[in-house]
């Protein structure tokens, strides 16, 4: 009886410049199935070097999570060296930073998925999860492809599936600043009345927004207590 390899881990290098928080994703990683760290960097320069090295030896990274803001290069300049150097692995950006402006320079340079912190591992596994389902939808189809099925790989990336798949009125872009609302605050649950007023939105509509992402298992879904009448129900990020 023969026994089926498991398949390669995608080798992960994790920049960032605090080095608490990069233990802290080196971690996160370690725990999907599938990724490993393979070093962690502090800084761009080093990031590159790194990068360097691991390519002259055939051995290299998978997949970077990039801080965007380190102590030497900015992430975005770190991504462009990278792309000028004829890495093509896929990066995913790591900030506390909101301003759209660098969000489009990002994507800009190819960096296909983005993480706001503070972010729960939930959140985080997700990104990971959308690269491996990339990957592997971008190999089947082998050494050539179709439009259907690049626009299939593609919607792999954005979480929690493709626009297509959301119940109809849903918006992927809202639904993933619901997401992200909900996972900076893990200790925290919110009806649908008091996350629209955080978020700008009427009850009904965050309301929808909550039950789909409960019935994709995103958050966790409860009843309040203390309420009376028709239950009200309260929802906070999934526990992974």
């Amino acid at each position: 009886m023969t026994r089926s390899m498991p398949a390669p881990a995608f080798k992960v290098l994790v920049v960032d410049d605090e080095p608490e928080t990069a233990r802290a994703h080196a971690a996160y990683v370690d725990r999907v199935e599938g990724f490993s760290t393979g070093a962690i960097a502090g800084n761009g320069n080093t990031a590159l070097q790194l990068l360097a090295e691991a390519h002259e030896q055939g051995k290299p990274f998978d997949l970077v999570l990039l801080d965007m803001t380190l102590p030497d290069l900015h992430g975005i300049d770190v991504a462009r060296r990278m792309r000028g150097r004829g890495y093509t692995l896929d990066i995913i950006a790591i900030t506390a930073v909101r301003d759209l402006a660098v969000v489009r320079s990002a994507v800009a340079t190819g960096i296909t998925q983005y993480l706001i912190k503070p972010f729960s591992f939930a959140a985080f596994s997700e990104k990971l999860e959308n690269h491996r389902r990339f990957i592997d939808t971008m190999r089947s189809t082998g050494g050539s492809t179709s439009q259907a099925a690049l626009d299939h790989a593609f919607s792999e990336l954005r979480s929690g599936g493709t626009s297509a798949s959301l119940p109809k009125g849903l918006i992927i872009e809202r639904l993933e600043q619901v997401r992200e609302h909900l996972a900076t605050r893990p200790e925290q649950a919110f009806s649908a009345t008091e996350l629209a007023e955080e978020l700008g939105m009427s009850r009904v509509t965050a309301r929808r927004y909550l039950e789909h992402l409960a019935e994709s298992k995103t958050v966790d879904k409860q009843p309040r207590v203390g309420t009376r009448g028709r239950p009200e129900y309260e929802y906070r990020a999934a526990v992974s």
